[in-house]
């Protein structure tokens, strides 16, 4: 059956509540997320405090429904990134997820930093956070479940893990079916975690005048662990 047409009090409720978000999102760039104001947001739209309130009850609303939807859409742009990429070629669906973190992050750098730079004073995210935030580490973890299928092992590390760190990593073999080895849950969270490190170093400018070449550092970088991984 064919979904019923929005109502027209819908569709502007739609409307309205898009400008919101808008409007906060363009406070982000300016004045960054501690200082987001929903008063600043009514100014911005010519409104009523009361009446965005209507539509997002408190600042933490409003910057939960910005977090999610910052989390969704680089989650949306790494799983195409990687979905265009043949299946058997692991190591491409590596680079592709890598390198769709890194192209979204640039390209939208206040939104990063909302999502993977530092905590908001005051503010603790809400369970609806979650499952947008893990969309990339699925699509990671599932190249690495692909690559396990397929008879690939990561680098030499250690030459056991310890039953402490199997226990400790529990929840990210489990994250996949079927679960990762320990080794390749070691080797994944140490990629993951060096992925976004870089990422961040290079937008908030630590890297600034340490590496000439950000392209051609990051894709070293990205090769180098899909080396230790074993996709190579």
């Amino acid at each position: 059956m064919p979904a019923a047409p929005r109502t027209a009090r819908a569709t502007a409720r739609a409307e309205l509540t898009r400008a919101i978000l808008d409007s906060a999102a363009t406070q982000l760039a300016d004045v960054g997320p501690a200082a987001l104001s929903v008063r600043a947001v009514a100014r911005d739209l010519e409104m009523a405090s009361s009446a965005v309130y209507r539509y997002f009850p408190s600042r933490d609303a409003l910057l939960t429904a910005l977090i999610i939807e910052a989390y969704d859409d680089l989650g949306a742009a790494v799983e195409s990134a990687e979905r265009a990429v043949r299946r058997g070629d692991l190591r491409g669906r590596w680079r592709a997820v890598a390198h769709g973190v890194r192209d979204w992050a640039v390209g939208h750098p206040h939104r990063y930093a909302l999502t993977h730079g530092s905590p908001v004073p005051g503010y603790a995210a809400p369970v609806d956070t979650v499952v947008p935030a893990t969309r990339v580490t699925l699509a990671l973890l599932t190249v690495l479940r692909d690559a396990q299928a397929a008879g690939r092992t990561p680098a030499a590390g250690p030459a056991r893990v310890p039953a402490a760190e199997k226990a400790a990593l529990g929840p990210v073999m489990a994250f996949v079916d079927p679960p990762l080895s320990p080794a390749f849950a070691v080797r994944g969270l140490t990629a993951w975690a060096t992925l976004f490190g870089h990422v961040s170093l290079e937008l908030f400018g630590h890297l600034h005048r340490g590496v000439l070449d950000y392209d051609t550092h990051f894709a070293t970088v990205v090769d180098q662990l899909g080396a230790d991984l074993g996709l190579t």
